[in-house]
This record gives structure tokens, C-alpha cells and sequence, in this order.
């Protein structure tokens, strides 16, 4: 036998003796996958669950959405109509009950593949940014710059504005930095109109925001995109931001 023929047998013996079994490989790949998982919730995309009716009828309590946190990285500030997860600004959600998930969703709510319990996060949808003057007078309709909005996604039943409680009427200009956010279910939202007393009179920090919500995921049945409503973009809307 050649020295050539030898050698390759060798070769091919050393390759089929280092070849591992793969329920040894299984936990590296576990863990890359996690790794990988990991970078994603981080930097590109997270899933938040829905906590409340606030959203209606555009979100439901228990929707999945997924949010980019990509563009946010990248200097990109959230826009009139986008709908968007940010940290809770000033105790806005200190009356709500704190979840207590078991080990597995603790797990999986931390690398993101389900929802994590335990961030104090709120969704709502952005009406207002800085620079705009934003009013609610009566029943409605809500006011951006002096322009009426046209908002079909308010929840059924509701009324743009909210003439019978503290905080329905309003003026108020966004300072820099800042967002006005309402809920779609007015009646029913405990948004910027009632948090006019905190550090941040109502306002969001831009910094606060997470990302912006862009498709509802889970369930199947009420898989939809969120796209911008067109009213936001009608002439003139845009002439006060900075």
C-alpha cells in the first residue's frame, strides 16, 4: 500500500474518532441558540404581552406583539401614531398587581421567547411629539397643531376626549425630549391626560421608550400588522416639531 493510501486512512480513522455523539453536542447547541436568542430580545426584536383593555380595540388583553428595538439604537425617535412599549415614567402602573411567573417563564421571558412578567412596561400609542399642541375640548375631536384628527381605531362607544373626569380637557405643548401617549380605549386608559401631576407632568421621556410595537404576533387569528393611521399624516400636522 502506498504511503499516500495510508496516510488518507489515517485521516479519515483520526476524523471518525473525533467525531462527538450529538447528545454530547445538544447542550452547545442549546446554548448558542439561547445565546442567540438573547442578542435578539437585546438589540433587534422583543415579544410584550397585553396586559390591560387600554388599547382596545386595537390590542387585546393577552395579545403577543412584537417590538423593534432596533431603530431606536440607530437615533430613530418615535413618531405621531405609532403605537410603542416604554418604561413606566413616574409609578403610572404602582396600583397594578406585580406577576409571578414560575421558573420556566422566568427562563424563557428572560432570553425572549415569551413575554418577561417582571418588566414594569406599558403600551400606548403616540399622539403627540415635541414641539406639537396637542387639546382636547368637550366629546372631541382630539387636536394635534390645531388639527383634528380623524382616529378610527378609538375604541367603540368611546369619545375622542373625556368631559367627565380630572384630566379629560386639556392644552398642553410637548417639550423637548417628551411624548404625549393616549390609549385607543379613552374611556378606559390611564395615559398622559391623568399622570399631569408627576415629575413629568404626563409626559414620556423619549429615552423611556423601548420600541415601537409592530405587529400583533400571538394569536394566530389576530395576526395584523400596526401601521401609522393616515390621519396623522394630513397636511400641516407636522409644521411644529423642531
Amino acid at each position: 500500500m502506498s504511503d499516500v493510501a495510508t496516510a488518507e486512512r489515517a485521516e479519515a480513522g483520526g476524523r471518525a474518532r473525533r467525531q462527538r455523539p450529538f447528545w454530547k453536542e445538544l447542550p452547545l447547541l442549546i446554548g448558542i441558540a439561547l445565546v442567540i436568542a438573547l442578542l435578539i430580545k437585546t438589540f433587534l426584536v422583543q415579544a410584550f404581552s397585553i396586559p390591560s383593555d387600554s388599547m382596545q380595540n386595537t390590542l387585546q388583553r393577552g395579545d403577543r406583539v412584537l417590538v423593534d428595538k432596533l431603530t431606536p439604537r440607530f437615533g430613530s425617535k418615535p413618531e405621531r401614531g405609532e403605537v410603542v412599549v416604554f418604561r413606566d415614567p413616574d409609578d403610572w402602573l404602582k396600583d397594578e398587581p406585580t406577576a409571578k411567573p414560575n421558573p420556566v417563564q422566568k427562563v424563557l421571558g428572560f432570553i425572549g421567547l415569551m413575554p418577561s412578567a417582571a418588566e414594569k412596561d406599558l403600551i400606548k400609542r403616540v399622539v403627540a411629539v415635541a414641539g406639537d399642541t396637542v387639546e382636547c375640548k368637550g366629546t372631541g375631536p382630539l387636536k394635534v397643531n390645531g388639527k383634528e384628527l380623524d382616529e378610527p381605531y378609538v375604541f367603540q362607544g368611546n369619545t375622542p376626549c373625556t368631559v367627565d373626569d380630572q384630566g379629560g380637557q386639556f392644552r398642553v405643548t410637548v417639550p423637548e425630549g417628551k411624548l404625549w401617549v393616549m390609549g385607543d380605549h379613552r374611556q378606559n386608559s390611564a395615559d398622559s391626560r391623568y399622570h399631569q401631576q408627576d415629575k413629568n407632568h404626563g409626559f414620556v421621556p423619549v429615552g423611556n421608550v423601548v420600541g415601537r410595537a409592530f405587529v400583533v404576533a400571538w394569536p394566530l387569528g389576530r395576526w395584523n400588522t400596526l401601521p401609522v393611521p393616515d390621519t396623522f399624516g394630513q397636511p400641516g400636522i407636522k409644521g411644529a416639531r423642531p
